[in-house]
């Protein structure tokens, strides 16, 4: 796919992959993180340790290793940059919905006893 055609410039949903030849892991993550996007990124590999640390460098909302880009109740889905603000599902998912109010007493000026 070419660097400038719609697959790679424009955030894409459904069954499309753009696919790139790169030098290495650096080139990879860098070329992934030069986007105003970022929901998901994939990673596949037979080392779990490496991709996990290599799922990590990418500027996305939700990485996932040896798995497709998905939600699931169990943790906070969404996504980085033009890709939405804040997250959906699981505790701070719910949190996102919440008012949160401070309520401070003082109970006398620091000195004084209180009554």
């Amino acid at each position: 796919v070419p660097r400038d055609a719609a697959a790679a410039c424009e955030e894409t949903f459904g069954p499309v992959a753009a696919v790139y030849e790169v030098e290495g892991e650096d080139e990879a993550v860098e070329m992934a993180n030069d986007t105003e996007y970022g929901l998901g990124a994939s990673v596949w590999t037979s080392d779990l340790e490496r991709g996990e640390a290599f799922a990590a460098r990418f500027d996305a909302g939700c990485c996932f290793v040896n798995e497709l880009v998905k939600s699931d109740p169990r943790v906070p889905f969404g996504g980085v940059k033009d890709s939405g603000y804040g997250r959906e599902l699981s505790e701070p998912g719910i949190e996102e919905f919440m008012n949160r109010k401070t309520v401070w007493v003082n109970h006398g000026l620091e000195g004084e006893p209180e009554e």
